[in-house]
């Protein structure tokens, strides 16, 4: 039996196509094995930063060392930015870049019959045929072929699957080199969402990820159709007249029934009977106010307490050079009033970027005073990385923020996030908390512990052995030396 083995890298979407490749591939008959005795490799590559790909390259050339006759396929972000560069690489068979992910699986299936000229003769023919080892290369700008649309979602190795539902994203943020390496936004419609719902409901999962590159403008590419449409409520007459629309057809009626990420978390929550639903990275400007509504009405029952607002910057000088959508004083309105829909319980996470082009030391403190007025639970850092072709490689060139200041800023950052997540999770000591069992490490069974994540999003260890994909009400003990709640179960909530 063909072996494949699928090395993932960067975000919860990119993930969620390496594992849309890896079910196509054990349904044509592969199965999964270790790197050194595989019979293909699939490196799922990120290039957010020179660090994604330096891992990539690296993970590439250690591959081929310990397996030279495994044959390698680069895709991801980093094979549509730079296909030339990984192609170069000894032991690479093929470069698909997110523009032709789709046909990742037919590409693999072919070079498992022993050939790059297998791999070529696709639907669709190889972009260029690069002269160094005439290494195939599908990648270009028309992204004809990206979407990758999951097979049926089941709870498996993934106990809590992403279902990724968008994809691209057309920002155009200065660091960003997303909106060229994943085209513009595109949605997958309503009627596969609810399809892939009700088949992970049916197959006992019971907590869906929504992801996305940039989830909160699902459905804006989508033309409504009557049944998708008739989920939004339609405007009522006086708002029609005033906002001059003629009749039916009119500006304000489109606008009434535009799809919309809350319509379809609430066609979800109101028509499925998924369990628990959490919604991955939303932009600040993009929770609007039916989705902090629903978060109101279904948070801490169906819908998880738990939003991730990237941030990026507490300055408004920095985030308008970043081209961000939002001001400072935006976010903070956003949070708190998330905080007000569901409480304290809510754990907010965010993106923060450290050492942007000019980031002066007031710029910074703005940042820092920010995270400390506001309840974060757990910060995302990164230290800027220009990125070749955007505009912020060019402001980089220009002013460049020090190597040593961004470590010195970095290395504030990370005490102050380690305080605010200290800070967060204590107040829940002596509380219950609703959680679903994980894949339990070895490390944590060998004490007798179950893992397990709460239903805001904090990690859990529970003093008894139990199979993962549970949901249980825990009490809430103490926390661990590597700051883990640890908790006594209290109630199984499976019925």
């Amino acid at each position: 039996m063909t072996g494949f083995h699928i090395e993932h890298f960067g975000c919860r979407a990119s993930r969620a196509d390496g594992e849309a490749v890896g079910e196509r591939l054990r349904a044509a008959g592969f199965c999964e094995r270790r790197t050194p005795e595989a019979d293909v490799v699939i490196v799922n590559t990120c290039s957010v930063t020179a660090e994604a790909d330096r891992q990539a390259r690296a993970f590439i050339r250690r591959a081929h060392r310990n397996n030279p006759a495994a044959r390698i396929v680069v895709t991801g972000c980093y094979a549509q930015r730079a296909p030339e560069e990984l192609a170069a690489i000894p032991g690479v068979n093929a470069v698909v870049g997110n523009s032709h992910k789709a046909l990742t699986p037919e590409i693999v299936l072919g070079l498992a019959r022993g050939s790059t000229a297998e791999a070529a003769n696709t639907t669709v023919m190889p972009v260029s045929a690069l002269l160094l080892g005439s290494v195939p290369v599908w990648a270009d700008d028309r992204f004809a072929h990206s979407f990758l649309e999951e097979a049926q979602l089941v709870p498996g190795e993934q106990t809590r699957p992403n279902l990724k539902i968008q994809e691209g994203c057309g920002n155009r943020c200065t660091f960003c080199v997303i909106p060229w390496t994943r085209g513009s936004s595109k949605s997958l419609p309503a009627a596969g969402v609810m399809r892939q719902v009700e088949g992970f409901v049916a197959a006992g999962g019971k907590e869906l990820v929504l992801s996305g590159i940039n989830l909160g403008r699902w459905g804006r590419d989508l033309q409504v159709v009557p049944d998708e449409g008739s989920w939004f409520p339609a405007l009522a007459p006086e708002k029609t007249r005033k906002n001059g629309a003629r009749g039916i057809g009119g500006e304000a009626d489109r606008r009434s029934s535009r799809l919309t990420l809350a319509g379809l978390v609430r066609k979800v929550l109101e028509r499925t009977a998924l369990p628990r639903l959490r919604l991955s990275s939303i932009e600040p400007m993009d929770w609007d106010d039916e989705l902090i509504g629903l978060m109101a009405k279904f948070g801490g029952a169906r819908l998880a307490r738990h939003a991730h607002l990237p941030l990026q910057s507490g300055s408004d000088a920095v985030l308008r050079r970043m081209h961000r959508r939002y001001r400072p004083w935006h976010y903070a309105e956003k949070v708190q009033a998330l905080l007000r829909a569901a409480g304290p319980e809510l754990t907010l996470g965010a993106d923060v970027m450290v050492g942007f082009p000019g980031e002066t030391d007031a710029e910074f403190e703005q940042t820092a005073a920010m995270i400390r007025a506001l309840p974060f639970g757990y910060l995302h850092l990164f230290p800027f990385s220009p990125r070749p072709g955007t505009r912020g490689w060019t402001l980089h060139a220009a002013n460049p923020t020090p190597p040593q200041v961004v470590e010195e800023r970095m290395a504030a950052l990370r005490v102050l996030a380690a305080e605010k997540s200290l800070v967060h999770r204590r107040q829940f000591v002596g509380r219950t908390l609703d959680v679903i069992t994980l894949h339990t490490p070895t490390a944590v069974a060998a004490r007798g512990q179950t893992a397990a994540l709460s239903e805001n999003f904090l990690p859990v260890e529970i003093e008894v052995q139990l199979p993962a994909n549970e949901l249980e009400r825990v009490r809430v003990t103490g926390m661990n030396a590597e700051g883990a709640l640890v908790a006594k179960a209290s109630q199984s909530l499976r019925g």
